[in-house]
């Protein structure tokens, strides 16, 4: 299982333990911070670091 796929199940099962036991509005901070951490991580690299980030990934570093 590629280190991608492991992500996107542990976010999965938080949201969805999330769902069943948190009310309307937690879940909702929930949902939005296991979306947008990433993404805000991703933007505040640099064009340098992400063009290695890239390269990293083609190489298929860290599987």
């Amino acid at each position: 299982m590629s280190p991608v796929q492991k992500y996107l199940l542990g976010a999965g099962a938080v949201v969805f333990l999330s769902w069943l036991f948190l009310p309307n509005l937690l879940f909702t901070l929930v949902l939005v911070g296991v979306i947008a951490a990433p993404i805000v991580g991703y933007l505040m690299l640099d064009p340098s670091q992400r063009a290695r980030l890239k390269r990293a990934r083609k190489r298929g570093i860290g599987r």
